[in-house]
């Protein structure tokens, strides 16, 4: 996947560092319970426990502990086989979400991005935008929601920072009338990439539900194929509530794929694991602070490993 080691590695430390207050509470709770004690019906209990107050979910949870009672009752267990067991258990539920968002030949590859306002959503165009960048493909940015001025200000904050093009209208104007211009110019300018940022209004959801399917409406009349992306950005640090976002995001814009942010931020990453279970909608990217780097293609095997708190 990645032939650069030294940035492998500086990318597995900013995740492991990111999820230090999952990871730790998770794996150093474990590591107190398994302590001087044989492995029995009530340790079990507590470690379930442990894992649904990280927000894996009561199902994921069972799973989990189940696996780690399996073939070892009355032995005793060291916490590093027990975080071993829970890292390979996370990554059986998060293999088949993990997967890259493939840009397709669609010129260009619109990604409409969703997400409550707070999420991060913006912040994570901006991120998206300087990958797609390094990449060396061509980014628009739409600021359709125009119902925040911040947000239109931010998007061409980041357009600057990436090199990205931003098209944006004065605070108020019409969302749809926005993403119709700025995919009439994209084409025009055989751009690769469009961003289409939105409104994330949940206090309203029929104003939000009628805004977003009129955009989706008005680019449709360009492309009849686009949107070939529906992102939903969700902040880990709501926990629970990210279930009833994805909830309402997908019946309102039918979402594809998930982008999660600052994981940094919560003892909280376990709800990935719930909402992989839950939904199995496509897990493209995480985020683990504010950098333009700290933005990264998810991978099923590093995350269940960072989140169990192994080395």
């Amino acid at each position: 996947m990645n032939d650069h080691p030294a940035e492998k590695k500086s990318w597995w430390q900013r995740l492991s560092g990111g999820l230090k207050r999952t990871s730790a509470s998770i794996g150093g709770a474990v590591a107190d319970l398994v302590v001087k004690r044989k492995l029995d019906q009530m340790m079990l209990d507590e470690i379930e426990d442990v894992l649904i107050r990280a927000d894996l979910g009561v199902d994921s949870a069972a799973r989990v502990a189940a696996a780690v009672g399996e073939g070892r009752y009355d032995k005793s267990i060291s916490a590093d086989e027990v975080k071993a067991v829970v890292a390979a258990e996370v990554e059986k539920v998060l293999e088949p979400v993990a997967k890259p968002l493939a840009i397709g030949e669609a010129k260009p590859f619109v990604a409409l991005v969703v997400g409550v306002n707070g999420s991060g959503k913006t912040t994570t165009i901006g991120k998206l935008a300087a990958k797609f960048r390094a990449e060396g493909r061509s980014v628009m940015l739409a600021a359709a929601d125009t119902f925040r001025a911040a947000a239109i200000d931010q998007l061409k904050i980041w357009g600057g920072r990436s090199d990205a093009s931003v098209i944006a209208r004065a605070p108020g104007a019409d969302a749809a009338g926005v993403a119709f211009d700025a995919l009439t110019e994209a084409r025009a300018e055989e751009i690769e990439v469009l961003l289409v940022d939105t409104a994330g209004r949940l206090q309203n959801k029929a104003v939000l539900m009628d805004e977003l399917q009129k955009i989706v409406r008005v680019i449709k009349k360009i492309d009849p194929t686009a949107p070939h992306a529906v992102l939903l950005v969700l902040d880990a640090t709501v926990g629970q509530n990210a279930l009833s976002q994805v909830e309402v995001f997908r019946d309102i814009a039918g979402v594809t794929g998930l982008v999660m942010t600052k994981l940094d931020g919560s003892a909280r990453g376990g709800i990935l694991i719930a909402l992989a279970a839950k939904f199995g909608l496509p897990v493209h990217f995480v985020g683990v602070g504010e950098g333009i780097d700290d933005l990264a293609p998810f991978s099923a095997k590093d995350f269940a490993r960072a989140i169990a708190g192994v080395e």
